[in-house]
């Protein structure tokens, strides 16, 4: 997601991003099931559904689920909305009765409706609580910034915001908080943007990145991305394919090292094919469709400024067992 989620606080366009290749890259059939593991306003959804497929939409949140039910096939066996986290996808799968999909779509990072919304906290650019819960659950952003040490401040501004003064933000934190609490978006990000400097010579707004690992920090997106690739590997049949649409460097390269070490495509000195399996290798689980991450084209990145920093990686599931997974 480049700097943000779907774009950098891009959100004019709700048109699901490289809705195309996606499907290119899942190969719906009629009345085969497939997995929209992030639901969020239902454009993948929608279109497999148009493709005459069965569809299991999955999303965290309540408010988009609400959305869904206004569909009109979820009256109808063809649509199944399920609240829940995609790191538990096996088990929602298995509460419905499923043992196997056809395919599973990733549309990775904040919906635009979260950032249109002030009320869900996650935009700068909007004052409104400090709160960027993708669900209904968990500590809010506020409770993070007031109660967390300058340490742990400085990792997760850092680590997951890429922030280059992110101590120099946590300590700004720290001290504006002597004088109250942090409850509002607006009051944390002119915080953040006296402790960064206003002038940012990539033309993101200063406070972008420490509010991009606050919401990750937030909703544990890699853990839950992580635990999401690997349900999906236990769920999808022989055959079956994934895609994984991500925003940000973070995300993609955790879902490029997992295809990576899935397909077994380790790395080679020759650039033209990967290398061979070593003895003693598990079976590869998957079968890589995409060499490199596929970028959304010249029209589509014109069209809908959210796509621009859009990577789509996908990949078909071979007869292999699922590896196991250390819990």
């Amino acid at each position: 997601m480049a700097m943000a989620a779907r774009g950098p606080e891009q959100t004019q366009d709700h048109a699901p991003v490289m809705l195309e290749p996606v499907l290119s890259a899942l190969t719906p059939r009629a009345n085969m099931v497939y997995v929209d593991a992030t639901f969020g306003r239902g454009g993948y959804t929608r279109a497999l559904l148009d493709r005459g497929a069965c569809v299991i939409a999955v999303d965290r949140d309540p408010e988009a689920l609400a959305h869904g039910r206004a569909m009109p096939e979820a009256e109808t066996d063809r649509l199944t909305l399920v609240q829940g986290r995609f790191g538990e996808l096996d088990r929602l799968l298995a509460d419905q009765g499923i043992e196997a999909v056809a395919g599973v779509a990733f549309d990775l990072g904040v919906a635009s409706p979260h950032l249109d919304d002030p009320r869900r906290g996650f935009s700068f650019r909007a004052d409104g609580p400090l709160d960027m819960r993708m669900g209904d659950d968990g500590p809010t952003a506020a409770e993070i910034v007031n109660t967390a040490d300058v340490n742990t401040l400085t990792r997760i501004i850092r680590d997951y915001g890429e922030e280059k003064k992110a101590r120099a933000v946590a300590r700004a934190i720290a001290a504006a908080r002597e004088h109250g609490p942090f409850t509002r978006t607006g009051e944390l990000a002119e915080t953040v943007r006296a402790a960064v400097g206003r002038k940012a010579g990539d033309g993101l707004d200063p406070a972008t990145r420490t509010f991009q690992g606050l919401r990750i920090h937030v909703n544990d997106e890699l853990g839950e991305l992580a635990r999401g690739l690997d349900a999906a590997e236990r769920v999808l049949a022989p055959g079956g394919r994934l895609a994984v649409v991500a925003f940000h460097s973070l995300e993609d390269r955790a879902v490029k090292r997992f295809l990576r070490a899935r397909s077994g495509d380790r790395p080679n000195p020759s650039r033209h094919a990967p290398a061979p399996a070593a003895p003693g290798d598990p079976a590869p689980t998957f079968r890589t469709l995409t060499r490199s991450a596929q970028k959304p084209d010249a029209a589509e990145a014109a069209a809908n400024p959210r796509a621009r920093s859009a990577r789509l990686r996908a990949a078909e599931r071979t007869d292999a067992p699922a590896r196991e997974v250390a819990p």
